[in-house]
């Protein structure tokens, strides 16, 4: 049980990873944040139908790998 847990943990960590690098650089890091950057988006809400998809997808992932790692712990 716990081998597929940790195959589960490292597809769900490339894949978290790889959609994190996807999602688009004008801004949208840490350092736009104290310039007020962004265009009037909220980094959830504006874009294309590509983007607001990414950012689900980054979510789920991201939730995939917080429950999967609190079973881990517990396992």
């Amino acid at each position: 049980m716990t081998f597929v847990l940790d195959v589960i943990q490292v597809f769900v960590s490339v894949m978290l990873v790889f959609l994190v690098l996807m999602h688009s650089g004008k801004d949208a890091g840490l350092s736009g944040f104290g310039t007020g950057g962004g265009g009037g988006q909220s980094p959830f809400g504006g874009g294309s139908l590509v983007e607001r998809n990414l950012n689900r997808w980054t979510i789920l992932f991201a939730v995939l790998f917080v429950v999967n790692t609190i079973v881990l712990i517990k396992v």
